[in-house]
C-alpha cells in the first residue's frame, strides 16, 4: 500500500486514483448535551487502506465516519480528503464523490437493480450510453448474473441486495468509501463470502475506505489500520492488525481485542508463511525400506503416497509398510488436504476439525510441498512473530 496522496490500480481494471484522509483533532457535541460523541480525534488513512473504526456501542464510530462525508457537521477540528477540507464544497457535491454503503444497503424498492446503481451517474449527469455501461461492468465486478438488472430489491436475497449496495457505492469510481457495518445484517456463510469478496475486489480497485464495525475479528481480517474507539469517540489505538494484537496500548484495548488475541493472529497469515515440515513422500511400487528410510529422516512416523505428479494419496499405516513394496492405502485419500495458500487460521480449524495431528499442504498444482501440524502452529505462537500481508493479500489477491 502506498503514503502517497494518491494510489492508483494498474492494469486492465484502472480506475480513479484512490485518496488520502486526515481527521485533525476534530470532536463533536450535540446541541444540548455537555459530553461530546467524539474527542479530539485525530488519525490518517493513506490512499488505497482499508481503516477500520471499532469499538463499543455509543463510542461515536460511526459518527466520525459520517463526519467525512459531513452527513454529520462537526464541532471542531477538520476533515482532509485528498489534502483538502470536506467544508471547502458543497455538502451534496462532497457526498456525490465519496461511495457510502450502510448495513440495510438502502436501496429504492420501487427502482430496478439497474436503475439503484445508475443512481449516483445520473445525479452527476452522465450520458445515458456511459451510465449503462458502467451499470453493466459493475453488476459483473461485484459477482452477480447480468439477469438480475432488471429485477426489483425485494426479488434479490440479502446478500445479493448487499453486493448491489457496493456496486452503487462504486458507481461514479469514487476515490473515498465510507461502509457502515456493510455485512452486519448477513448470515454468517454469507458474510465471509462478501468479506472475501470485497477483498478481493479492493485488490484490484484500491480504494480508501473508512470501514465501520462492532465485531473485532472483522476489524482484523479487513483493515489495513484499526481505530479502537472508547466511549466519547476517544482514539485508544490506531495500529496494524499485526501491531493491535502484539502489543494492544493499554487494558482497555487488551480486553477489547479479547484474550484469545494469540489465535487471532492466525488470521494475519497464510500457511506459507510458517516453516512446514518435511513429507516423506513415497510412490506406489517403490520398495517399502525405502519409505521406511524416508520417516526416518523427516518429522513425521507415517509416509505419503503421492501419484506421478505429487499429489496427494493418502497417508501410510505399519501394515501398508510390512509388504515388500508400496501399494495405495484402501482409503479415499488423506484428510484434510491443505493449500499453502490458506489462511492459517482456517488451516488449523480444518486440522482440528478432522481429528487429525497434520495434514499435506499442496501448491496450486495440487503438488505436495510439506506438512501442516498443530505443533507447527503452536511453534509459530510461541515464536511471537509479527509477519502480516494486507488484507487483500490474505484474501488472495496479490498487491
Amino acid at each position: 500500500m502506498t503514503s502517497s496522496n494518491t494510489a492508483q490500480a494498474e492494469g486492465p481494471d484502472a480506475y480513479r486514483e484512490a485518496t488520502t484522509l486526515e481527521l485533525r483533532r476534530v470532536s463533536k457535541t450535540y446541541p444540548g448535551s455537555d459530553r461530546p460523541v467524539i474527542s479530539d480525534l485525530s488519525l490518517e488513512v493513506g490512499a488505497g487502506e482499508i481503516c477500520v473504526l471499532v469499538g463499543p456501542s455509543g463510542c461515536g464510530k460511526t459518527t466520525a465516519m459520517r463526519m467525512v462525508n459531513r452527513m454529520v457537521d462537526m464541532t471542531s477540528g477538520d476533515i482532509l480528503v485528498g489534502g483538502r477540507s470536506v467544508r471547502a464544497r458543497p455538502a451534496a457535491k462532497l457526498r456525490r464523490e465519496i461511495g457510502y454503503v450502510i448495513q440495510q444497503i438502502g436501496l429504492f424498492p420501487h427502482q430496478t437493480i439497474g436503475e439503484n446503481v445508475a443512481a449516483v451517474p445520473r445525479l452527476l449527469g452522465w450520458d445515458r450510453r456511459r451510465t449503462e455501461a458502467r451499470v453493466d461492468e459493475l453488476i459483473a465486478l461485484v459477482g452477480l448474473d447480468a439477469e438480475l438488472r432488471d429485477r426489483y430489491p425485494a426479488q434479490l436475497s440479502g446478500g445479493q441486495r448487499q453486493r448491489v449496495g457496493v456496486a452503487r457505492a462504486l458507481a461514479s469510481d469514487p476515490p473515498l468509501m465510507l461502509m457502515d457495518e456493510p455485512f452486519g445484517a448477513i448470515d454468517p456463510i454469507n458474510r465471509e463470502r462478501l468479506q472475501n469478496e470485497f477483498l478481493r475486489l479492493q485488490g484490484r480497485l484500491r480504494k480508501t475506505v473508512v470501514f465501520v464495525t462492532h465485531d473485532i475479528d472483522e476489524a482484523i481480517k479487513m483493515g489495513d489500520k484499526i481505530a479502537v474507539m472508547k466511549v466519547g469517540g476517544v482514539l485508544a489505538q490506531y495500529a496494524s492488525p499485526a501491531e493491535l494484537l502484539t502489543a494492544p496500548a493499554d487494558e482497555f484495548v487488551e480486553d477489547f481485542v479479547g484474550a484469545d488475541r494469540a489465535l487471532k493472529r492466525l488470521a494475519l497469515l497464510r500457511v506459507r508463511d510458517v516453516d512446514l515440515w518435511r513429507a516423506p513422500l513415497v510412490r506406489e511400487g517403490e520398495p517399502t525400506a525405502a519409505a521406511r528410510a524416508r520417516v526416518a529422516e523427516s518429522d513425521l512416523p507415517y509416509p505419503l503416497l503421492v501419484d506421478a505428479d505429487g499429489r496427494p494419496l493418502g497417508w501410510l499405516s505399519e501394515r501398508d509398510l510390512a509388504r515388500e513394496r508400496v501399494r495405495a492405502p484402501a482409503d479415499s485419500g488423506p484428510e484434510p488436504v491443505v493449500d499453502r495458500d490458506a489462511v492459517l487460521r482456517d488451516a488449523l480449524a480444518d486440522i482440528l476439525q478432522a481429528g487429525t495431528q497434520y495434514a499435506p499442504v499442496v501448491d496450486g498444482a495440487g503438488g505436495a510441498v510439506g506438512v501442516l501440524s498443530i505443533d507447527v502452529v503452536g511453534h509459530f505462537l510461541a515464536q511471537g512473530d509479527t509477519t502480516e500481508e494486507s488484507p487483500s493479500a490474505r484474501a488472495g489477491v496479490d498487491p
